[in-house]
């Protein structure tokens, strides 16, 4: 355990050549959260507004994935999907947890859908949050997003991309975001996981259809119906293909809908994953 004033930073584990940054709380059946690909991101970043909700029934693990946040790694170390799906059998073997239900974000929802396909018996159910998975046409805002330059005009802009509702965007939000960003080598690091031209990075998450048509586990795919990073059009392409799928789409939302709509979603993941309906109704 690290000891710091930063909520950030949480435990530590080596695995392999790298060091990783995550979060564990809570007891029950075990839930690992994946997070996005935002300059700066952070699982506590990204999930503060879940895990202390879904702690309270269940075990929440949540770790900076290699290449972002406090996690470590040696420079030359090559990321792609396989390397981080491994990375996270490594971190859940090293905890002794055998079955999760993972619940992926963007970028984290591509992981999810390679960890599930790679490993169907280790996952009990999936939620996918405004995920990549399958190709589609860059966005502008997701151009946006890995192609940013460190400025607080930029992170600014980038807020804006990330949410429907502007409100919620304020200096301070913008700067925490934009000093996260140019933490140490963490610009560096990010530059390298997505160079140009970025289309390659949607091809590279992409499954192919027929592995989505394989997966046997239940998912609920979750949307803003207002997202300008990965269309809402992908989710509804993954429903069609997934056989025991569910869509839940968010009105006047972005791709922030753990944010954004933040009860709804917590409700929506407690129904799904922990207090699931019984099949016989009782």
């Amino acid at each position: 355990m690290t000891t710091t004033a930063s909520p950030e930073i949480a435990n530590s584990l080596r695995i392999g050549e790298c060091t990783l940054n995550y979060h564990d709380q809570g007891q029950g059946d075990a839930i690992l959260l994946i997070h996005g690909s935002g300059p700066g991101v952070t699982a506590w970043a990204n999930w503060r507004g879940v895990i202390p909700a879904l702690s309270r029934n269940a075990r929440v693990i949540a770790p900076d994935m290699l290449g972002f946040g406090y996690t470590t790694c040696p420079g030359d170390w090559k990321l792609d999907p396989t390397a981080w799906v491994r990375s996270l059998v490594g971190l859940l073997d090293a905890l002794d947890v055998p079955q999760v239900s993972i619940v992926g974000n963007s970028f984290g929802g591509a992981i999810a859908l390679a960890f599930a396909k790679a490993y169907p018996q280790r996952v009990r159910r999936l939620v996918l949050m405004g995920a990549a998975g399958l190709p589609f046409p860059i966005t502008e805002g997701l151009e946006k997003v890995w192609g940013y330059q460190p400025s607080l005009q930029a992170m600014r802009e980038l807020m804006e991309v990330f949410a429907y509702d502007h409100g919620l965007i304020n200096d301070d939000l913008v700067r925490m975001r934009y000093e996260a960003s140019i933490r140490d080598d963490v610009q560096t690091r990010f530059a390298q996981l997505f160079p140009a031209p970025r289309q390659q990075g949607v091809e590279m998450l992409a499954l192919a259809e027929d592995a989505l048509r394989a997966l046997p586990h239940e998912t609920l795919l979750v949307h803003g119906r207002d997202d300008k990073v990965i269309p809402l059009e992908v989710s509804e392409r993954m429903l069609r293909l997934i056989p025991h799928a569910q869509l839940h789409a968010f009105g006047e939302c972005g791709h922030w809908v753990q944010i954004e709509k933040a009860p709804a979603f917590v409700r929506l993941l407690t129904d799904f994953l922990i207090d699931p309906p019984s099949c016989n109704g009782a």
